[in-house]
């Protein structure tokens, strides 16, 4: 039951049109990391681990609620210094398309974030952070995206991988306005289905655990609002 009443229902989501399967795909890149380019990345990941040889993954959006790899525990955790901001595009594969690109959510620097930390089982560890790297990495990459970070819980300090913006970034987009993430939100729509889904998928399940992200929540309002309008001038 969640505490506050969502003005992004289900039913609003599905207003948004979807993908229609001809673009938007990884299919066909030249772009795509190898074999080899995801095990050394996961071995130079590994390498910075701490003493205890815990792995724990810092989760901020969709790996809360689509973890997609297997974990022994979960706590909540907040880390500092990063801020969940939709400053990624134009996402044109997943949930967007050329036509219809979309904006991502990402960890940008400044404030604080409250989040879910999940600890790997060793024996599968390898196994299970490749997984998270090939998702989190899905085309050819400078730099990675991940760092270790500390993450704060109620049973004691953790150090843990979390997926952050690289400002240097071609995908960075710093300068967007509110109103023009709210109609990405409100419109894009890919493979994996709508960025509006995303959005409420993301502030349902944080909600859940007790996290009210204020910038998500009126995000969620504004794309809600967006969808109604468009429903009525139809």
């Amino acid at each position: 039951m969640l505490p506050r009443k969502m003005r992004l229902t289900e039913e609003l989501v599905a207003l948004v049109p979807p993908h229609d399967g001809k673009s938007g795909g990884l299919a066909g890149r030249g772009d795509l990391p190898s074999d080899a380019d995801y095990a050394g990345a996961v071995a130079d990941l590994l390498a910075g681990a701490p003493a205890s040889g815990d792995v724990w993954i810092f989760a901020y959006g969709s790996l809360i609620w689509e973890p997609g790899f297997d974990f022994v525990e979960e706590r909540p955790g907040t880390i500092s210094g990063w801020r969940r901001s939709f400053c990624v595009g134009w996402v044109r594969i997943y949930r967007g398309t050329p036509e219809r690109p979309g904006v991502m959510l990402a960890l940008d620097r400044g404030g604080s974030c409250r989040g879910v930390v999940y600890r790997l089982a060793p024996e599968t560890m390898e196994q299970n952070l490749t997984a998270i790297v090939r998702r989190e990495h899905p085309v050819r990459w400078k730099s990675l995206h991940m760092r270790w970070v500390n993450a704060r819980t109620d049973a004691g300090t953790v150090r843990a991988l979390v997926v952050v913006m690289d400002r240097s970034h071609p995908a960075y987009l710093p300068d967007l306005t509110e109103d023009v993430v709210v109609e990405a939100l409100a419109t894009a729509a890919g493979e994996r289905g709508s960025m509006a889904e995303y959005l409420r998928s993301t502030v349902v399940h944080l909600e859940e655990r007790g996290i009210h992200d204020r910038y998500l929540w009126r995000l969620q309002e504004r794309v809600a609002e967006r969808l109604e309008r468009g429903a009525q001038q139809r």
